[in-house]
């Protein structure tokens, strides 16, 4: 089975969540809209893991300007249709990572939340652990449940934060499944070092 890995927000560490799962669960990786080509998320996560191009499929768009994918394409001249968004190589376990949060525009009329819909792939959410986490986290569940979007659970990263972690399972319903610590140097050796563990290894166990 295939995830969808989007964020509370752009900076809150999906790409290094990416990789850390990648190198745990052994997953290709997929970012359907890249903007940003001076340092693609894609290149990043392959000098993070260390996998070859074999574990890596091309974006549907990849758009030059660090933007927004509906800012970025218009600067490329280039307009993102919904229809081509389609998994690749549907028998492969594939990560697929979000453009920032879920909410952010493709185009006129789409947003992130579309292209997650149209993939129709279980989530996981990734947020920040401290100040401002459950307002942002809170926001997100609430719209992913008004579509019906099958959120499996959240990761934190961060620093370690208790509280924040609680209320949200509290006041959200959904369980926090991991939680990844700042990692003084990010490479394959500290990733692996760090075992998601608990019910983020049972998600991944039960969808084989």
């Amino acid at each position: 089975m295939s995830f969808f890995l989007t964020g509370t927000d752009t900076e809150v560490g999906k790409t290094v969540i990416c990789a850390w799962l990648m190198v745990h669960y052994k997953y290709h990786y997929w970012k359907p809209i890249q903007s940003g080509m001076d340092s693609p998320d894609t290149k990043t996560i392959q000098k993070l893991t260390g996998f070859d191009n074999s574990f890596f499929f091309p974006p549907a768009y990849e758009l030059q300007q660090p933007l927004s994918p509906h800012e970025s394409a218009k600067r490329d001249g280039i307009k993102i249709e919904l229809a081509n968004f389609l998994l690749p190589r549907k028998e492969t376990k594939v990560i697929v990572e979000g453009a920032g949060g879920i909410l952010v525009p493709i185009n006129e009329k789409y947003f992130i939340i579309d292209i997650i819909k149209k993939l129709k792939l279980p989530i996981l959410l990734v947020a920040r652990s401290g100040l401002g986490t459950i307002n942002h986290t809170l926001l997100t569940v609430s719209e992913l449940k008004k579509r019906n979007l099958p959120l499996q659970g959240i990761i934190l990263n961060g620093e370690r934060n208790q509280s924040n972690k609680e209320a949200i399972e509290k006041y959200s319903g959904v369980s926090v499944v991991s939680e990844l610590e700042p990692l003084k140097t990010l490479n394959k050796k500290t990733l692996l070092s760090h075992k998601p563990g608990g019910r983020l290894d049972e998600i991944f166990a039960s969808t084989g």
